[in-house]
């Protein structure tokens, strides 16, 4: 009888130690997933690494046979967003507009520290233009159908899109993206991964084309909360010591406090009725779960009234490339961007000072928690022809951003786990951990997790 293929990074780690199973044939299983004429791959990925992986997973196996592999993961495959520079290739992100630029010269340092440490990078994922959507839809290259009911094309979430399906359809362990607005957690709520967005200055963003060089961040999807642990402790420090990984197995009882305040608007029937179900199975096995309000959540939106750090600071950014290339910028993108001249000197300095002023508020209210726990988006996934109508579309994005934004303006670290029952349609829970306490949060977050699944 034939072994379990891995479906974790953890259990790929394993079955490479224990020797059953080899990088080579890690790689070559995500190749032949890629390549299927049948699959997303065409879709998921802009570039695939297809000899250069075979070649790195060659190598981890003749270091690990000769004991020197650099790391417990070496050899895992992992797929790398389109907006983080590898050497040798052109940083497109998700665009025509940059289709000729220079190949970068070094790889960002968040991926560099991920292949030191032996993962084979499989190739480059689509996402949405310049990751400016929460949607995923990309008019340019294609957008992979959500796992969930396939047959009826639904949307994969964004921007991170290909970087969550590479990891539904098996074609790598871990996928890499970026996190500006929830770019990461919403993929994973929508497909039924776990999602990471790390406190901000925790990874470096060097060598990634920005959004919001204030609330960019790196993040990165899996299976597991273990998946997502790796994957960070890697890009944030370059080491990494399976037997530290978050299992659940800690027995403290979290004290979660349930974020009413916005968060909970316009949920769909679905998902209110399975974030419903998941907060009784939580309370019956003894997580104490308390309402709350965060008046400083509902000041995020007044203080983005003029487009926020977002439509500025990208504005900055592409001014240059709006000169030449302003036809070739996905339509709704291009929206997005120029609602950066909104604002004036004297607006953006008014926004910096609102969060300041609602981060401070925020902490007073939410540091009474182990974590606070709200849907990661209250709808799911909509088929991707029902939003070419313009008006939907923008109402649906804003809708999709809304509960994730939170984290990431109120500078917090955030994971969104699946919480529905296998089969059903997937329905993430978010939980916020306190500014740089992304270890803490990765241990409630695995407690919970398995809380979940038990």
């Amino acid at each position: 009888m034939q072994p379990t293929p891995p479906t974790t990074l953890l259990e790929a780690a394993q079955a490479l130690a224990s020797g059953r199973v080899s990088s080579r044939t890690l790689v070559e299983d995500a190749l032949a997933r890629i390549a299927d004429p049948q699959g997303e791959g065409a879709r998921v990925f802009m570039t695939v690494h297809d000899h250069e992986a075979r070649a790195q997973a060659d190598s981890m196996d003749a270091l690990r046979k000769a004991g020197h592999a650099p790391s417990a993961v070496a050899g895992i495959p992992v797929s790398v967003k389109d907006l983080f520079n590898e050497a040798r290739n052109v940083t497109r992100a998700g665009s025509t507009v940059l289709a000729n630029a220079p190949a970068a010269s070094a790889d960002a340092p968040a991926i560099a520290r991920l292949k030191a440490a032996g993962m084979v990078s499989m190739g480059r994922t689509t996402m949405t233009e310049f990751a400016f959507s929460g949607v995923g839809i990309n008019p340019h290259y294609g957008t992979p159908a959500n796992p969930w009911q396939r047959a009826d094309r639904r949307i994969p979430g964004g921007s991170s899109s290909g970087a969550a399906i590479s990891v539904t359809d098996n074609m790598a362990f871990v996928g890499i993206g970026s996190d500006t607005g929830g770019s990461c957690r919403i993929p994973a709520a929508l497909t039924g991964l776990v999602g990471y967005k790390p406190t901000a200055a925790r990874i470096s963003t060097q060598g990634t084309v920005p959004l919001s060089t204030t609330l960019d961040s790196i993040g990165s999807m899996g299976r597991s909360v273990a998946c997502c642990w790796a994957a960070d402790s890697l890009m944030a420090t370059g080491n990494i010591a399976i037997a530290d990984a978050p299992r659940g197995l800690d027995g403290g009882t979290p004290r979660l406090g349930v974020l009413n305040t916005l968060v909970l608007d316009g949920m769909d029937d679905t998902v209110a009725r399975t974030w419903e179900a998941g907060l009784r199975r939580l309370s019956a096995k003894g997580v104490r779960l308390e309402d709350f309000t965060c008046p400083p959540v509902a000041g995020i939106a007044t203080a983005n009234a003029k487009g926020g750090f977002t439509a500025a600071e990208s504005l900055t950014w592409h001014l240059p490339l709006l000169q030449a290339h302003e036809q070739d910028y996905d339509p709704f993108v291009l929206r997005r961007i120029l609602r950066g001249h909104e604002q004036a000197a004297a607006d953006y300095i008014t926004l910096l000072a609102a969060r300041a002023r609602l981060i401070r508020q925020a902490a007073d209210i939410m540091d009474h928690y182990d974590a606070v726990i709200l849907p990661t988006v209250p709808i799911v996934a909509p088929t991707i022809d029902s939003l070419a109508d313009d008006a939907h579309y923008a109402a649906t994005n804003l809708l999709l951003l809304r509960n994730t934004a939170v984290a990431n303006f109120l500078d917090l670290c955030a994971i969104s786990l699946p919480v529905h029952t296998q089969g059903d349609a997937p329905v993430g829970l978010m939980l916020m951990g306190r500014h740089g306490h992304d270890a803490a949060l990765f241990r409630t977050a695995a407690r919970i997790e398995k809380l979940l699944n038990g």
